[in-house]
């Protein structure tokens, strides 16, 4: 089988946001369906509980898909002026 695909988030995130936000469902509904219709896995475990807190590392599955959780980078934002922090 192949590795999980890395997706860099912001943590907390909930499996739904992450199962949509990883392209494991094409919208926010088909990810609540997948979620709750126990086609989720998270670490080789079924979880039907959409708004599961993932952790760094967790690889969730949709089927043969696989997503693996990492932190994104610290963000750059600008401040004012142009400024960066």
């Amino acid at each position: 089988m192949a590795a999980p695909t890395p997706i860099a988030v912001d943590l907390p995130i909930t499996l739904g946001q992450f199962v949509k936000l990883a392209g494991l469902a094409a919208t926010g509904g088909d990810a609540k369906n997948l979620v709750t219709s126990g086609s989720v896995r998270v670490n080789d475990e079924v979880e039907k509980r959409r708004g599961h807190k993932l952790a760094l590392g967790d690889i969730v599955q949709v089927g043969e898909q696989k997503a693996q959780v990492l932190l994104a980078p610290a963000c750059t934002r600008p401040t004012r002026f142009g400024e960066r922090t």
